[in-house]
């Protein structure tokens, strides 16, 4: 498979990188390096845009002030057992690609325990977000007869788990960062052929149990996964023996573009920046054929013909991507009438208009019909994949709506789900039961503003959704989720810090905190958790105060007085814990303008900052007796 394959192809891109270095503003160049990382790159132009990137965020002043081109600071450090420096420069670009500037650190070679357990200077003044641990199989050799048995081999295995388990624990106590761990390939061919697997002490048999047993450990750890070894089973590229013997390169260069794509999509997504749905054309796509002119029954699609099981094939997995969470929309020219009939009536389809979040044909251009998605669904398109088999329409989408991921489609549709599984666009940092919900509640959303648009009195409207608002501490059954959503959340937030589970933890189980999870069900079902609240005391306030550290909602509860309710309950939590008034901070970035005046709006008034404090931030004060009650249509269950 060539690299990187879901991506369009430039027609000279080395040409257009030479172009971009000639630039003579540097926000120019670095905006010609972002859009240039969204297309098919060889190890060589990697590097090539990596150095034009990294020169023009050098110009500008850093990494940390490119917010101007709407760029997320994210400091990576790997600590590895092997060469990884040709690797680094395409995690960069592949974050580009992402909105992400990633600074990256590398510690010296074959100190990444030294690093971990005693607190290295250098890395420490790295401060690092993130922290890969990138061992290999040498490094985790297993020192176990090649006819041990089966008890002996999980020993074996158990011991080097707790190893890294205490790797990870120093990257939690020194530097505050997540973990991401790298799974371990396999560096020697099998010596039992088809029987290795029934060898406990077969070396191949052996790593592959601890890579099973890793990822166990990660999912009870909260250690996210670079799973190298996956991907290696896919691609024949992943290990070069020559290389390895030559420079300690366990991943070869012509891998490199694939694997800092692979790192840049764990970062991404654990800071939020994931795809969240997907958006499907519909003929030649979903079907074979033109429903306007084949009609719903002649249509290629089901059993019987090989074209008609692939269209099919490829429904069923992005019904499972709505299954895992995924938001389905579709957006095809066509006829609304025969369009819908497909999906209420053909016997053969895997998707209905259940799952459907939001479905728009028509006659109108694609990139306008995105527009409107976005709106119904209120959604940034930031978050969209737009998939249709027509490579025009491909091209305009990109051109028109360049924050779209618009992949590149083989002629074959069986090759479908393996192109999009590829791309990475969905990958989680988590998964919990709310998640598989998230299509349906996104369906069940377009239900609630259907109603909304059919109602000329507001409150009415708000009284018939019988709302309630489940507020419960932050505790151990909500603390994945909740993190997740601190880590993903950018529009309704007032501060966008963002916490691992353990940090989120240790704020939960201050007493002289408030830590809360904000739930609301109407009569359209339950919208999951859909906010997180957190105040607690900070130097910077007055002893009888609590800082709102963190502020953040759901979008999709925009306009339905969640706020309000929320407000009520902070302030009586924070009154039981001996706080006479609330300080709420904003912190503006390129992407919650929406939430600039919301403490305004709940009767906040404005105080000075403190002189830590700049780039637009600013602060105000609740006085929690003072304070007139503000009025909500929400029901109240809190137990906190």
């Amino acid at each position: 498979m060539e690299q990187l394959d879901w991506l369009p192809r430039h027609p000279d891109l080395r040409g257009a990188i030479a172009a971009a270095r000639k630039l003579a503003d540097a926000q120019d160049r670095l905006a010609a390096a972002i859009a240039l990382a969204g297309h098919r790159r060889d190890f060589v132009a990697t590097d090539q845009l990596a150095r034009l990137a990294d020169a023009a965020a050098t110009v500008i002043g850093g990494l940390d002030r490119t917010a101007c081109v709407q760029l997320t600071p994210v400091r990576v450090a790997v600590l590895a057992s092997h060469t990884v420096d040709h690797l680094l420069p395409a995690a960069r670009v592949a974050g580009l690609q992402r909105r992400l500037a990633l600074a990256t650190y590398v510690a010296p070679y074959g100190m990444l325990r030294q690093a971990l357990l005693a607190r290295a200077s250098e890395l420490a003044a790295f401060a690092p977000q993130f922290v890969v641990i990138a061992s290999d199989a040498n490094d985790a050799a297993f020192d176990v007869p090649i006819d041990t048995c089966e008890a002996a081999a999980e020993q074996a295995v158990g011991a080097r788990v707790e190893e890294l388990r205490a790797l990870w624990r120093g990257a939690r106590r020194h530097y505050s960062a997540q973990v991401i761990q790298q799974t371990f390939v396999a560096m020697v061919p099998p010596l039992f052929g088809s029987y290795e697997g029934l060898v406990p002490g077969a070396p191949t048999a052996l790593l592959e149990r601890l890579n099973n047993a890793l990822r166990a450990a990660a999912r009870e750890d909260g250690v996210l996964l670079l799973d190298l070894a996956w991907h290696a089973r896919r691609s024949g590229t992943v290990f070069d023996p020559v290389r390895w013997h030559q420079a300690k390169q366990l991943v070869s260069p012509v891998f490199a573009p694939c694997y800092g794509d692979l790192l840049a999509r764990v970062v991404a997504a654990a800071v939020g920046c994931s795809r969240k749905c997907l958006v499907l054309d519909l003929d030649n796509t979903l079907w074979g054929g033109v429903v306007g002119d084949d009609g719903p029954e002649g249509i290629q699609l089901g059993n019987g013909s090989p074209a008609g099981e692939a269209f099919l094939a490829f429904q069923r997995y992005a019904a499972q991507l709505a299954r895992r969470g995924v938001v389905l929309a579709i957006c095809s020219k066509n006829d609304p009438r025969l369009a819908e009939e497909v999906f209420s009536s053909h016997p053969e389809m895997a998707l209905r208009c259940s799952d459907i979040a939001c479905f728009v044909a028509n006659w109108d251009d694609k990139a306008t019909n995105l527009r409107r998605i976005a709106r119904s669904l209120e959604l940034g398109r930031d978050s969209f994949v737009f998939v249709d088999d027509n490579p025009v329409e491909r091209d305009i989408v990109r051109r028109e709506l360049p924050e779209v991921a618009v992949p590149e489609l083989p002629d074959d549709v069986a090759l479908y789900p393996a192109m999009l599984a590829a791309a990475g666009y969905f990958e989680p940092a988590s998964f919990t039961r709310e998640d598989a919900g998230r299509s349906r509640s996104y369906a069940a959303n377009a239900e609630r503003r259907s109603l909304q648009e059919g109602s000329t009195d507001i409150d009415g409207f708000l009284r018939s959704l019988d709302m309630k608002l489940v507020v419960t501490a932050v505790g151990s059954m909500q603390l994945q989720r909740a993190a997740q959503l601190i880590n993903k959340s950018n529009q309704f937030n007032l501060t966008t810090r963002r916490y691992t589970e353990a940090q989120l933890a240790d704020i939960a189980a201050q007493a002289s905190s408030v830590a809360l999870c904000l739930r609301l069900v109407d009569r359209f079902g339950d919208n999951g958790l859909i906010g997180v609240l957190i105040a607690r005391p900070d130097a910077d306030v007055a002893a009888d105060e609590l800082l709102i550290d963190s502020w953040l909602m759901s979008c999709r509860v925009l306009g339905r007085q969640v706020e309000v309710a929320a407000l009520q309950v902070l302030a009586a939590e924070a009154a039981r814990r001996g706080a006479a008034a609330l300080v709420g901070e904003y912190r503006p970035t390129p992407r919650n303008a929406l939430v600039a005046d919301h403490y305004a709006k709940l009767g906040f008034e404005a105080i000075a900052v403190p002189a830590t404090q700049s780039n637009g931030v600013t602060r105000w004060r609740y006085d929690i007796e003072a304070a007139p009650p503000l009025p909500h249509h929400i029901q109240l269950e809190v137990d906190a």
